[in-house]
């Protein structure tokens, strides 16, 4: 029995691991010279693996895109069973405040070692620099035309992973498989208007930021950056509002509270009350609301506030004014960045042609679907890479019914 998997990344070896055993020859075809390489990268080299554990109802919650058919998925393989199935590997993992899992070493080698290491115990056969062109179904059997020649399986397993272009899924053309078009899910905020930006490197913890105009908002975490805002509310409202986003070419208006834990009229009373307290106080040099000292600076120069100004001489305009910058501030967004290592994209085969709970096709028997080539993406937090795990321990042993 001959397996091929195509992609050597997440889902690819996890799929071919999955698929191992009982004397089958395994083969993973990757184009490029290198292996797993998003996940050498991911998580600033550091390999966000999964998230903390949770409820499958809440898990879901955290994939724009797939929620429906991961709730068929995780309860055969969720974040617990990633967690043991490296832990009894040797790969002690850890969790971070927000959720994040990573290995104890801090770094992404030791995931990639431990897949190569059960690949390698598991003889199978890994062929890089070995592109598939084209994939054609001969009687119940696939005939894969690669950079080595034509080569036959019994069974395949797709896991290209996610493509910023809808031309690179071209070698699925002889598969009657609908492509949804691929846009960029996870990115940034691009905002070379904004003077926001000559305060690149501040950041708050708890921000709210939501898309003017609409009802998407997310909260948690924004940062400054020398292009515009980004960190996990920014990237969340980024793979929520993609398509929105990407329907009109990123141009869009985006309004920050920069402490999620007040609202108008609090800052307002706040305001009143500090400046009633402390009246002889400066208010340049008085930072509130566990706002940094330079953006506090920079939202009173935004309001008329004088360096030398004392709170009890503030006017209701200037209240009002500093009110808006810290509840409400706008910024103009004119584009977006996107991290060519760790792009993430929504798009790919349509879920509705995959059986999720083999991963087998609708269409092709002993044709599988495995990691971001399939229309699921979630947000940063190591969901994208639960996803790959799961899906491909799915289609891995799908393989032997």
């Amino acid at each position: 029995m001959k397996i091929g998997v195509i992609g050597g990344g997440a889902a690819g070896f996890f799929a071919a691991i999955h698929a191992s055993g009982q004397g089958r020859e395994v083969t993973i075809f990757e184009k490029s010279p290198k292996l797993l390489s998003k996940v050498k990268v991911s998580g600033g080299g550091r390999c966000n693996v999964t998230h903390r554990p949770m409820e499958i109802s809440k898990l879901v919650k955290n994939y724009p895109r797939g929620e429906k058919f991961l709730k068929r998925i995780f309860p055969k393989f969720k974040s617990e069973d990633t967690i043991n199935w490296f832990e009894s590997r040797g790969v002690e993992l850890k969790v971070e405040a927000d959720g994040r899992m990573f290995p104890v070493s801090d770094s992404s080698q030791s995931i990639i070692d431990v897949l190569l290491k059960e690949a390698h115990k598991l003889n199978i056969s890994i062929r890089k620099s070995c592109g598939v062109k084209s994939i054609t179904p001969v009687e119940k059997q696939y005939k894969l035309e690669t950079d080595a020649g034509i080569i036959v399986v019994d069974k395949l397993i797709i896991a290209t992973g996610g493509h910023p272009k809808l031309d690179s899924y071209s070698f699925l053309k002889d598969l009657k498989h609908s492509i949804v078009e691929p846009i960029p899910s996870l990115f940034t905020f691009n905002t070379p208007k904004e003077s926001l930006r000559e305060l690149m490197g501040l950041s708050v913890a708890d921000g709210i930021v939501k898309i003017e105009g609409t009802k998407m908002t997310y909260r948690g975490p924004v940062l400054v950056t020398h292009w515009g805002v980004s960190g996990p509310a920014v990237l969340k409202l980024s793979a929520f509002g993609a398509q929105w986003l990407k329907d009109r070419n990123y141009v869009a208006n985006a309004l920050i509270n920069w402490n999620g834990a007040f609202g108008e009229e609090e800052y307002n009373a706040h305001i009143k009350s500090y400046a009633l307290a402390h009246p002889n106080r400066k208010v340049v040099s008085n930072s509130l609301f566990d706002i940094p000292s330079r953006l506090w600076e920079h939202f009173c120069e935004r309001s008329g506030i004088e360096n030398s100004q004392l709170f009890a001489t503030l006017s209701k305009k200037q209240i009002n004014k500093l009110v808006q910058n810290l509840f409400c501030y706008t910024l103009r967004v004119e584009g977006k960045t996107t991290f060519k290592e760790e792009f993430v994209t929504a798009g790919g085969i349509a879920l509705n042609e995959v059986n999720p709970d083999t991963m087998e096709s609708n269409y092709y028997p002993n044709l599988y679907f495995a990691g971001e080539v399939l229309n699921i993406d979630g947000i940063t937090g190591g969901f994208n890479f639960q996803a790959a795990w799961s899906t491909g321990f799915l289609a891995g042993i799908a393989t032997f019914n």
